[in-house]
């Protein structure tokens, strides 16, 4: 019997943004649902009989309510604002 290999996903991160690339050929972007646990990204996808369900350790914490996806040729982006760390802000606050 075929299996079908598990979608290829990375994760890079910069200054700002962590920023995670996952394959999900064959959905619509109506039915990929992207959210955040605390450090985690949780995705699943479901179309046709066929159901994907992922969830990855993110590097930094994140504000989930930054989050933005995009979903091209099945290759789906999610970028996150990276949070401010307890010790950067009490730096800020002086």
């Amino acid at each position: 019997m075929f299996k079908e290999p598990e979608p290829l996903i990375d994760i890079f991160q910069n200054g700002e943004n962590v920023m995670v690339v996952a394959e999900l050929k064959g959905f619509r972007k109506e039915n990929i649902k992207v959210h955040v646990e605390q450090r985690r990204l949780v995705i699943s996808a479901n179309a046709h009989g066929r159901s994907y369900h992922k969830i990855l350790s993110l590097p930094k914490a994140v504000v989930p309510e930054s989050m933005r996806m995009t979903y091209k040729n099945g290759v789906v982006e999610i970028i996150l604002k990276k949070a401010m760390e307890a010790k950067a802000i009490k730096e800020l606050a002086g």
